[in-house]
């Protein structure tokens, strides 16, 4: 299939356009780079060895979008654009409901302009609210603690109702946890633009000694050691997820979890990195941050029972790989 990638340059976008490719589809992708780098397409035709082609766009820009869909042949979607930052989305609510919404609305408006079918929709654990872990697909959604978790909780119910008003169309939401890692060439990784947003890029850089320790958000969490609790998944588990979404997409609403099933704390993570790497991360203490909840963690067995998907790589793959993109990094995104 012909597969339009929507921030396809970016940190998961990137890594399932290597497994789309690997898989046999062919790629396109829409990017406006806000928080990934050109260069990355250039990456991901290197370790695939494919052609694949970039349009540097916004998906919200409709008259944009509505090109694109009129000069290809889009066999299905794949929608991971949108702005991610927890914390930045309490800062700026309404940079995010604008930018996740309406790229969403814009995106569907052309699918079903141009018989387009299979969406494939990159959605949040976080839509669940402070529910019990672990968390399962068929819980009620609480409000969430975030206008970023709200904006993936919209989506989720505008393309619900587009399915419902459309038969033909296929929807697949997938809730999915932390992502961490990288590919195993080396070569893709987490290098956001600007200050992280994730655990794991500081981690690395404080490994590399660009920062002078990691600052842990909270440590008075009802976890097993204080620090907040999630789900870590290998970015390659979690593209090679969309794929088998993707693969197995039916007529109707599907919504899976994509995690490993295992909680693991802030410090649990450091000390596995610490012994998988041979490397100490120093690490303070600092407030909570706005919009966290305590723990975090998936039950995963519909997707493997429906899709035949299960996450295969473990937390010590996962810091072997973040590590070894991290050393291989050459620009360096400044954060002091």
């Amino acid at each position: 299939m012909n597969i339009l990638v929507t921030g396809g340059a970016g940190y998961i976008g990137s890594h399932t356009c290597v497994a789309l490719l690997e898989a046999g589809h062919s790629v396109i992708i829409a990017d406006n780079l806000c928080n990934s780098k050109a260069e990355n397409v250039k990456k991901i035709i290197k370790i695939a060895g494919q052609e694949i082609t970039f349009y540097e766009i916004d998906v919200t820009d409709s008259q944009a979008i509505e090109a694109l869909f009129k000069n290809y042949k889009i066999d299905g979607v794949i929608h991971f654009a949108g702005l991610k930052a927890v914390g930045e989305s309490v800062e700026k609510p309404l940079s995010y409901y604008y930018n996740n919404i309406v790229s969403t609305m814009v995106l569907a408006k052309a699918c079903e302009k141009y018989n387009v079918n299979k969406l494939v929709f990159s959605s949040s654990a976080t839509v669940y609210g402070d529910n019990t872990v672990p968390f399962v697909e068929t819980m009620n959604l609480l409000p969430t603690t975030n206008p970023y978790g709200e904006t993936k909780a919209m989506s989720e119910r505008i393309l619900t109702d587009i399915a419902k008003a459309n038969p033909a169309f296929s929807v697949s939401l997938l809730r999915y946890f932390n992502p961490v890692g990288a590919h195993e060439s080396g070569l893709l990784g987490e290098a956001p633009n600007g200050v992280p947003n994730n655990l794991m890029p500081f981690v690395t850089q404080v490994a590399k000694g660009k920062l002078d320790k990691l600052r842990v958000f909270g440590n008075d969490y009802p976890t097993v050691d204080g620090t907040g609790v999630r789900d870590y998944i290998h970015v390659m588990d979690l593209a090679e997820g969309h794929v088998a979404a993707l693969n197995n997409l039916t007529k109707g609403v599907h919504i899976y979890n994509l995690g490993t099933g295992q909680g693991t704390s802030v410090l649990e993570l450091v000390h596995a990195f610490e012994e998988a790497n041979d490397i100490e991360v120093p690490y303070e203490f600092i407030e909570r941050r706005p919009g966290d909840i305590a723990s975090c963690y998936a039950d995963a067995s519909k997707a493997e029972r429906e899709l035949g998907w299960t996450a295969k790589r473990d937390i010590v793959a996962m810091c072997r790989d973040a590590w070894r993109f991290e050393k291989k990094l050459k620009d360096l995104v400044e954060t002091d």
